[in-house]
């Protein structure tokens, strides 16, 4: 595996880290927990964050893409889609040549890049059947955007573990913080980093049966807490990106801490 030493992440909230607290009042994420495998490999590693919760992969290539350049990447995440999924225009073929645009562009600065697809969702949210059939256009837009560009894609979907409820938060569009785990340590697999397994992969054990009172009495929960504030937000025109700035805009130095 080669040294990486400036490492840059770019995309939405999934890049951001929501909803993996990090226990100061902030988020952790795969991409914090990738940087710090990469610190404890390497002993240190400049990282940076771009990501910002609500933006579409359009939004990100304006206005991230420039910044990260700048940064000089040996390594980059390029992780977009849920934002666009839910957008009322969808066009998969333009999203995914907008990906592969920012694919390209880091690697010609010399950064390896790591891009995954998104998971169905229909067994943690029964509405995202909705968003199926958008949702199997855009992840083989991705495929096809990596395959030319060379990226390294990471491929959720095809992994049946990633669409596990108990690897999603209460809101059922962000990773918990056991989902985020397995994330890193899929990216890590990907980029062969010493000590990565493929158990990233492998399901959970069985989960108990749960009664027809308790998912009824979640679904209605996940309604009042999640779906309507959401439905409300955007019926103003409001994203959850408003007003949020990137977690980390400037390259970091991030060490093996001993003991951790």
């Amino acid at each position: 595996m080669p040294r990486f030493e400036r490492y840059v992440a770019i995309g939405d909230s999934t890049s951001e880290g929501l909803d993996d607290p990090d226990g100061a009042g902030g988020y952790r994420g795969w991409a914090n927990r990738l940087a710090e495998r990469l610190a404890g490999q390497q002993g240190s590693v400049l990282y940076a964050n771009l990501a910002v919760r609500g933006l579409t992969t359009r939004q990100i290539l304006q206005s991230q893409l420039a910044p990260a350049l700048e940064m000089g990447p040996d390594l980059a995440t390029v992780v977009s889609g849920t934002n666009d999924l839910l957008r009322r225009r969808f066009d998969a073929d333009e999203m995914g040549a907008d990906v592969e645009t920012m694919q390209r562009a880091l690697m010609a600065v010399g950064a390896t890049v790591l891009s995954f697809t998104l998971p169905d969702l229909t067994g943690v949210m029964p509405l995202a059947s909705l968003l199926r059939p958008r949702l199997l256009l855009m992840n083989q837009a991705l495929r096809n955007a990596s395959a030319r560009s060379g990226a390294i894609l990471c491929d959720f979907a095809a992994h049946p573990v990633a669409s596990d409820p108990r690897l999603w938060s209460e809101d059922r569009l962000h990773a918990n913080s056991a989902g985020h785990g397995r994330m890193a340590e899929a990216l890590a697999w990907h980029l062969g980093v010493p000590g990565a397994a493929s158990g990233w992969s492998e399901p959970l054990a069985a989960a108990p049966p749960r009664s027809l009172t308790a998912h009824v009495g979640a679904e209605l929960t996940w309604i009042r807490r999640y779906l309507l504030p959401w439905l409300w937000q955007h019926a103003r025109g409001r994203s959850s990106g408003d007003g949020v700035s990137a977690k980390l805009p400037e390259l970091t130095l991030i060490e093996l801490r001993i003991g951790n």
